[in-house]
């Protein structure tokens, strides 16, 4: 029922930046806990950042005050903004949506993926 599409992945060089999007559709977009989570083929998935239905957010300490987690209501549509980017950033990056999320960066609370889109960081 719900769907949800990233864009905005790509290859940048480490200190650039770049800004993922994750448009959703199906569901009640609004009461919805929105997270981005990040894959590295081997590694266990990663939280990265949430931003709950009442605006409140919440940021991996590797990823904190870099990255920016936010949300445009009217347009259905999650954003994921990276700067100062580094190495270690390089994965595919999802978005994730919950009706019900405790934990906000456990993967198994969520309820719907996106497909990902890729990050790539070369120094």
């Amino acid at each position: 029922q719900v769907q949800l599409v990233e864009s905005g992945g790509g290859a940048v060089q480490v200190g650039g930046s770049l800004r993922l999007s994750c448009a959703t559709s199906g569901g009640t977009y609004r009461r919805y806990s929105l997270g981005w989570f990040r894959q590295v083929p081997g590694r266990e998935r990663e939280g990265v950042a949430n931003i709950d239905s009442d605006g409140s957010t919440t940021y991996a300490s590797s990823v904190k005050g870099r990255f920016t987690i936010s949300k445009d209501n009217a347009k259905n549509t999650l954003f994921l903004q990276m700067n100062s980017l580094k190495p270690e950033d390089t994965a595919m990056y999802f978005c994730a949506a919950g009706r019900y999320v405790a934990d906000k960066l456990r993967d198994t609370e969520y309820d719907y993926w996106g497909q990902g889109t890729q990050v790539t960081v070369s120094s």
